[in-house]
C-alpha cells in the first residue's frame, strides 16, 4: 500500500551514496546540486574540462583526452551504479554484465574504496567495519 513505509534496504550497497560523499568531503552542497541538476550531463562534461583548463594556463595539452574519455565515463557510471543499488548482483544486473565481472571493474576502478576511505558513521555502522 502506498501509505506503508517502504522497505529498509538491505545490503553492503545501501550505505553508498555518491552525493553524500561529496558532502562528506565538502566538496558540494544541496544548493550546489539543485543548481547542477539543472545542466546537461553535456554541459558537465564541457565545463568541467573548461575549469580543469582555466585551471592550468588554459591548456590542456599532452592530456589525452579522447581517449580518456571512456575510461571516465565507465568510473562514473560504476560509481552510480554501486550507489543507485542495493547488492552487487543488482548493480550488475543494472550494467547488464555478470558479478564476476563486475568484480573485476570494481577492483580495477577501486570503486569499493572509495566509498569505504571514510570511516564517518553511516546510519549506525562505521564505514571502516564493513
Amino acid at each position: 500500500m502506498s501509505w506503508q513505509r517502504k522497505r529498509a534496504r538491505k545490503g553492503k550497497n545501501r550505505f553508498y551514496s555518491l552525493a553524500k560523499k561529496l558532502r562528506r568531503d565538502n566538496k558540494t552542497t544541496e544548493e550546489f546540486e539543485v543548481m547542477f541538476n539543472r545542466l546537461s550531463m553535456e554541459e558537465v562534461i564541457g565545463l568541467k574540462l573548461e575549469l580543469a583548463s582555466r585551471a592550468i594556463g588554459g591548456k590542456l595539452f599532452g592530456f589525452p583526452i579522447w581517449k580518456s574519455m571512456p575510461s571516465v565515463t565507465r568510473d562514473a557510471t560504476l560509481k552510480y551504479a554501486m550507489s543507485a543499488s542495493r547488492t552487487k548482483g543488482e548493480a550488475a544486473s543494472f550494467l547488464g554484465m555478470s558479478i564476476s565481472d563486475l568484480n573485476k571493474l570494481l577492483k580495477k576502478f577501486k570503486i569499493t574504496s572509495y566509498f569505504e576511505d571514510d570511516t564517518e558513521d553511516f546510519g549506525g555502522e562505521l564505514a571502516s567495519t564493513r
